[in-house]
């Protein structure tokens, strides 16, 4: 992804936000920067997404909003009271995080053993694996941020490993997030020995082809 230009929008509606995001990663190159711009400009209503909430009371939920034509995923993660993920990467993914209602906390942590190789747009989709050796001891934390609605979160691999999670006891929050390439797995990693394991990505609910309505997944979810 391009790092230099950046442009102004006027969003008025989740549905208009899609519609700049299919035209944005319809080009070879993407800039990260024009990307941030354009999720920033979106100011959340609830009216505008709240047909793709569903919160379980044990996890947060991944709610599939558009496939974005195998180019990106853009999705619903919805989180209750004090849900969290695992530490986990991207699997040589971009990832945007926009706050739509509440609150998150991102942690970000420096990789287990060698340092990761800078993303690279036009090889994420080669999938290159880390290596299985790593040493085993506590994981390094390096940052802590805090993010409240309409802010936007971005992160690659490059940049280490994260975990998110709603801070509050007491309400929900709702994000939207944006993977490019999309990913079906991805690694989660042992705070206390940085050893890490492979989960498989699924979804909570996903549009049904052609009906306009939500499909809700009965799998078991194994999302990081």
């Amino acid at each position: 992804m391009d790092e230099d230009q950046t442009t102004e929008y006027e969003i008025s509606s989740l549905n208009e936000l899609i519609v700049e995001l299919h035209k944005v990663f319809s080009e070879d190159l993407v800039n990260v920067d024009h990307v941030k711009t354009l999720l920033e400009s979106y100011q959340s209503k609830t009216s505008h997404w709240k047909k793709y909430v569903h919160f379980d009371p044990y996890r947060y939920t991944r709610n599939l909003v558009d496939d974005g034509n195998e180019r990106f995923n853009l999705m619903l993660l919805c989180w209750g009271e004090g849900h969290s993920s695992s530490i986990h990467d991207h699997s040589d993914a971009h990832c945007f995080v926009k706050v739509l209602s509440g609150h998150l906390k991102e942690t970000l942590y420096d990789w287990p053993g060698p340092p990761k190789a800078p993303t690279d747009v036009s090889t994420a989709s080669k999938r290159k694996q880390q290596p299985n050796e790593v040493e085993t001891k506590p994981m390094k934390q390096k940052d802590m941020r805090w993010y409240s609605k309409d802010q936007v979160a971005y992160i690659n691999d490059s940049m280490g490993l994260h975990r998110m999670e709603n801070p509050s006891h007491s309400d929900r929050t709702v994000s939207l997030h944006l993977y490019s390439p999309p990913f079906g797995s991805c690694n989660m990693f042992d705070e206390r020995t940085g050893q890490k394991k492979t989960a498989r990505m699924t979804f909570w609910s996903r549009p049904s082809k052609g009906s306009g309505q939500l499909e809700l997944n009965d799998a078991i979810f194994l999302g990081y």
